[in-house]
């Protein structure tokens, strides 16, 4: 009867269940696992076809001549005669154009999510530089700049001149250059405004208003509340507007044509008129390094700032 009373007492069911459903959990581990990887594999099969590869290949032409490995692409890159001058111009208009937009972009962003009134009609008006194309927007302050543009018309009108002034003047060349600027700063705000408007849309109200109750300012509160919680954002925002200035072409060809030579520019002209495209993929080589280093400034002085906060 004992015998019998303890195996009346033992639970075959739960031994059945514990034996059937054994097997599942490492089933649905792998398909965890996994599905990340299917989803992303469109977009890795996308950037190797049309970025690694080119990209692979432009290395290759920047170090062959003749069909041989040789540096002397570099070399003709180096001694030539716009080289250090588009360098000087690149630098100098990423370093103007990058921060301007940035300060722009995080002054609209902050407007369209304070609530005000017609803040929908501002953000339609300013994304409008999307759907414009880098050489559309040279050609729309070209009519601007020109010197019988827009912006002339407008100062004889006001009895400040006569002529106006030869703002794309070879004569002028810092009248050239803030053209290009301004042109450039107009036409790529929109970009980083999207950016970090999304950024801003994720970042909780709790914390604002629980610094305003604590009698923070509006400027307190954006410097100690938003800003930080908006530094992913403008990481994004820096490493691609960077990126993008180092490229500047369309806009500084539709202006100013050669009187303002940029990287991007010399690459095309080493390639379109010069035919050589182991020189051009050395300047390309160039624009890619000149945009790792500021990706990885940017990505390790932000790591850095994360590690103060904390």
């Amino acid at each position: 009867m004992q015998g019998q009373v303890g195996a009346v007492r033992e639970p075959p069911l739960l031994r059945g269940a514990t034996a059937i459903e054994g097997p599942a959990p490492p089933a649905r581990g792998r398909q965890v696992v996994l599905t990340p990887y299917y989803l992303l594999a469109p977009t890795l099969i996308f950037l190797a076809i049309f970025f690694a590869w080119p990209m692979f290949q432009a290395l290759i032409l920047a170090v062959q001549d003749n069909g041989r490995f040789s540096l002397e692409p570099m070399r003709r890159m180096t001694d030539d005669v716009l080289f250090w001058e588009s360098i000087r111009n690149t630098i100098l208009l990423t370093l103007v154009v990058v921060p301007a937009q940035v300060f722009l972009a995080l002054v609209m962003s902050l407007l369209l999510v304070s609530g005000l009134r017609g803040a929908g009609l501002f953000l339609y008006a300013w994304a409008i530089p999307l759907g414009i194309s880098d050489l559309a927007a040279g050609v729309v302050w070209l009519s601007i700049f020109t010197d019988r543009g827009y912006l002339n018309s407008l100062l004889v009108g006001l009895g400040l001149g006569q002529t106006g002034f030869p703002f794309l003047s070879y004569e002028h060349p810092v009248s050239m250059f803030l053209a290009v600027a301004v042109a450039e700063t107009w036409r790529a705000t929109a970009l980083v405004m999207v950016i970090l408007l999304a950024g801003l849309q994720v970042i909780p109200k709790d914390y604002a208003e629980a610094a305003e109750v604590f009698g923070a300012t509006t400027w307190q509160r954006i410097r100690y509340v938003t800003l930080p919680m908006l530094r992913p954002s403008l990481q994004v925002a820096l490493i691609i507007r960077t990126i993008l200035a180092f490229q500047a072409f369309a806009v500084v060809i539709a202006l100013v044509g050669r009187n303002v030579p940029v990287l991007a520019e010399e690459a095309y002209r080493w390639y379109g008129d010069l035919r050589n495209p182991n020189v051009a993929a050395a300047y390309a080589l160039l624009i890619m390094v000149f945009s790792l280093v500021n990706t990885a400034v940017y990505l390790r002085a932000l790591r850095v700032r994360d590690e103060q906060v904390m």
